[in-house]
C-alpha cells in the first residue's frame, strides 16, 4: 500500500540555466514509489495487490496501468482531490530531483485499506511516504497492527531522507513506528538520517546497516552506482556490486531494487542472493525512462 502518482518527467540535456529558457524532453508517466514497487514485483512474477487512493478523474487510468503489469489494483477514487503529482527533473547524468504534491494520497482512509487485504498475504510492503502525514500514518499503523496479529511479515522502504529529517517526523519516531520489520531498505542518505551518522560521503554504510539491525531483522542500504550493503543480526555486513548499465533515468531505481530483492527473498533466496537479484532489477530500471518496467 502507498502512493500512486502522476510523474511529469523533465529531461534536460545540460544543467539548468536559472532564470532563463531551458530545452527539455517532457513526458508524463504513472508513478509513486509504492505503485512502482508493485508494478515491478508483478512484472517479476509475484502475485501482488496494491492499495491506494487516486483522484476520480484518472483513477481508472491508474488501475489499468497497474493491471497491465499483473497487479490487482484496489484504488479508491477521490472526488475532492486530484491524483498526486511529482515533477521529476532528470539531469544529463540521469540523477533526478523531485518536486512533490501528494494530492489524494494524503486522504487515504481505513476503508481504502481493509484488513481483509491481508487474507493469505505472504508479506505487507510499505514505503516511508505512508508515515509522513497524520492521515495515512494512522491507516498504515492500523494495518501494521493487523499484520502483527496475523503473523504477516512486514518490509519497509523509508523513501525520503528529507521527509525523515523533517521536525514533524524525525528518525526516532520512524524507527519506533517501523521497528520489527523483517527488512528495511534505506538508501545511504536515509540510513544516515536514521542512525544520526555523518552525512555521505563520510558515512560508513556497513556501520549504519549494523546499527539499524537493532531495529529490523535485516537491513539493505542502497548505494546507487556503488551497489548495496546488507546486514542481519550479529553477522558481518556483506556487499554486492551494482550491475553495469547505461543510465538514462534513475527515477524508480530504488523501487525496482526493492522489488527485485523481495521477489527473490520470498522465493527462498539468501540475503546476499536477493541483493544480487535486486541489483539486476535496478540496472534494468535505470536503463529506461520513468519508474515502471519498460518505460
Amino acid at each position: 500500500m502507498g502512493d500512486v502518482i502522476n510523474d511529469v518527467l523533465v529531461q534536460a540535456p545540460w544543467p539548468l540555466a536559472l532564470g532563463d529558457d531551458n530545452p527539455a524532453v517532457i513526458r508524463s508517466r504513472p508513478g509513486g514509489s509504492a505503485a512502482n514497487q508493485a508494478a515491478w514485483l508483478a512484472e517479476l512474477g509475484m502475485d501482488v495487490v496494491f492499495a491506494g487512493r487516486a483522484g476520480a478523474r484518472d483513477a481508472e487510468f491508474h488501475r489499468r496501468e497497474l493491471a497491465r503489469f499483473g497487479v490487482e489494483p484496489r484504488l479508491a477514487a477521490d472526488e475532492s482531490a486530484p491524483t498526486g503529482t511529482i515533477v521529476v527533473l532528470v539531469g544529463p547524468d540521469g540523477e533526478r530531483t523531485m518536486i512533490t504534491d501528494r494530492g489524494a494520497n494524503l486522504r487515504l482512509g481505513p476503508a481504502d485499506v481493509p484488513a481483509a487485504l491481508l487474507d493469505d498475504a505472504a508479506l505487507l510492503h510499505l514505503t516511508g511516504y505512508s508515515f509522513f502525514e497524520p492521515g495515512p500514518r494512522a491507516v498504515v499503523r492500523g494495518l501494521l497492527a493487523e499484520a502483527g496479529r496475523r503473523g504477516v511479515p512486514v518490509t519497509v522502504d523509508p523513501g525520503s531522507a528529507a521527509f525523515l529529517a523533517a521536525p514533524s517526523i524525525g528518525p526516532a519516531a520512524f524507527l519506533g513506528w517501523t521497528r520489527g520489520a523483517a527488512v528495511c531498505f534505506p538508501n545511504v542518505d536515509e540510513a544516515a538520517v536514521l542512525t544520526g551518522a555523518n552525512p555521505p560521503p563520510a558515512a560508513d554504510p556497513a556501520a549504519m546497516a549494523a546499527v539499524l539491525t537493532g531495529y529490523y531483522g535485516a537491513v539493505v542500504v542502497k548505494l546507487g552506482a556503488d551497489g548495496a550493503v546488507y546486514a542481519a543480526g550479529d553477522t558481518t555486513p556483506g556487499r554486492v556490486a551494482a550491475v553495469p548499465a547505461a543510465v538514462r533515468d534513475t527515477t524508480g531505481a530504488g523501487d525496482a531494487f526493492c522489488a527485485g530483492f523481495l521477489a527473490a527473498w520470498l522465493d527462498g533466496a539468501s540475503l546476499a542472493a536477493a541483493c544480487a537479484a535486486a541489483a539486476e532489477t535496478a540496472a534494468r530500471a535505470v536503463s529506461s525512462l520513468g519508474g515502471r518496467p519498460g518505460g
